[in-house]
């Protein structure tokens, strides 16, 4: 393991439990304990984590880390929920993705679709998203047609936001867009931790004829910052199996379609 794949695997420890020992990356990476201290030493020198005596803690834009140190984090429930989410999107769709890791997910689950891929004279979907490492990934499939909003860089997170999107956005239609959160509230509705960001998922749900939350069940009875939008903007949830009866009951209630992966 070369030092950057070593300080992504410490970025990874990080991100499960908010907080990290020395002993622990010693134990999880076989490193010696001097060299996991300088590794985040290292990373704490990039505002990646805040170091604490024997080990480090998340630090304050820790939920915002770049999607390369984050796709670790429920894998299997965020397969389910792509999985889900591409059995709703017909072929020749024009479809809505936010940024995020459920949303490349599910890029990823729509690029392994047959039908989606198989060559043809009309593209087998359109995407819009504002996201660019997804923009990335769907450049190289020729069958899917990728439209990418303006928009200033957000350097944590991959994503475009600000005011450049609006001339966009506020210029197409879509069939469905798939929207992730940070957090869930059945009163409150589904939330972000970055305003810019709350701002352009809401315009991108706005604009299409169906708007469908997707999230994870560890996003749920959570608020964050900013409002997205609530069951008169979003008509649909999608989660995975780990949410409650409980949980789902209130989503219900709230007026949200709940689909469970």
């Amino acid at each position: 393991m070369n030092r950057a794949e070593r300080l992504s695997a410490v970025l990874d420890l990080l991100a499960d439990g908010g907080q990290i020992e020395v002993d622990r990356i010693v134990e999880q990476l076989g490193v010696s304990p001097a060299t996991a201290r300088r590794d985040l030493d290292a990373l704490a020198q990039q505002q990646l984590l805040t170091r604490t005596r024997g080990g480090a803690v998340a630090h304050s834009v820790a939920y915002d880390l770049p999607i390369r140190y984050k796709h670790q984090q429920n894998p299997d429930a965020k397969a389910a929920i792509a999985r889900a989410a591409s059995a709703i999107v017909p072929r020749g769709a024009v479809i809505g993705l936010c940024g995020g890791t459920t949303a490349t997910a599910i890029a990823d689950e729509l690029m392994s679709r047959a039908d989606i891929m198989e060559p043809a004279a009309d593209p087998g979907l359109t995407i819009v998203t504002n996201a660019i490492n997804i923009a990335m990934q769907l450049a190289m499939r020729p069958q899917i047609k990728t439209v990418v909003t303006g928009g200033v860089v957000h350097a944590r997170s991959y994503e475009l936001v600000g005011s450049y999107t609006d001339g966009v956005l506020g210029n197409i239609s879509l069939d469905i867009a798939f929207i992730g959160a940070n957090g869930i509230d059945a009163a409150v509705g589904p939330t972000s931790h970055d305003e810019r960001e709350a701002a352009v998922n809401a315009l991108m749900a706005g604009r299409a004829a169906h708007a469908v939350l997707v999230v994870d069940a560890s996003k749920l009875d959570k608020r964050a910052f900013a409002a997205i939008g609530g069951p008169r903007l979003f008509q649909t949830v999608i989660t995975d199996s780990a949410v409650t009866t409980d949980q789902r009951a209130r989503l219900v209630d709230a007026g949200y379609d709940v689909i469970v992966a």
